[in-house]
């Protein structure tokens, strides 16, 4: 099982003139802004405070860079691996222009950024498939970039309920065969599936 032992912030960045080198795998989280990425990063560091979470959609408008070292128990095995925090998307009171500069920023982060790995996309399990997140997953496939769908909130459906959920989730992001994993902050659930899908990645 691997577990991460450590981690600090790097730096923040737009343009790949910026971005901080590294010869570690990568891996991107995006998703509609106040999903819960910059949470998510915290959980799976186990560092809060890590990456700054906010009650204000739109508060992140650059690509933060988190270095962090790892540890796979069933091997002893140790290593690095980098997580991006990339800006949300969705929020209606960010500007036209602040859109266009969102899309370039993340197209330049996919095209040039040779060592990420894969990118998590993060949906709230209580709304319906949206829209901008089936055109961020559209253009994942035809840039042919590895990724997963992650379900957050996951402790506000009754676990009765879940499987249904996820099933129409999945089935309305045409996501096929792919997986899409619950987590839950406030209940701690679901990250051994994710330790599981990065250390695949690695």
């Amino acid at each position: 099982m691997l577990r991460i032992v450590d981690s600090f912030y790097v730096k923040s960045a737009v343009d790949p003139n910026d971005y901080p080198a590294s010869a570690y795998p990568e891996f991107a989280f995006s998703g509609r802004s106040n999903v819960g990425k910059s949470t998510l990063i915290n959980l799976l560091t186990n560092h809060h405070g890590l990456a700054k979470t906010s009650g204000t959609p739109g508060k992140t408008r650059l690509l933060n860079f988190f270095l962090t070292r790892y540890r796979i128990d069933d091997n002893e095995e140790t290593g690095f691996m980098q997580f991006t925090d990339l800006p949300g998307y969705g929020y209606a009171q960010v500007s036209q222009t602040e859109q266009e500069k969102w899309r370039i920023m993340v197209s330049k982060y996919f095209e040039q950024r040779v060592q990420l790995k894969s990118l998590f996309v993060l949906v709230d399990i209580r709304h319906p498939a949206d829209k901008k997140d089936m055109l961020m997953l559209e253009m994942l496939r035809l840039r042919e970039i590895d990724h997963c769908v992650i379900a957050t909130k996951a402790d506000k459906i009754p676990k009765t309920k879940q499987a249904k959920v996820l099933q129409v989730l999945a089935r309305d992001l045409g996501l096929g065969d792919h997986p899409i994993y619950p987590v839950s902050a406030l209940k701690n659930t679901g990250l051994d599936k994710l330790t599981d899908f990065l250390e695949s990645r690695l």
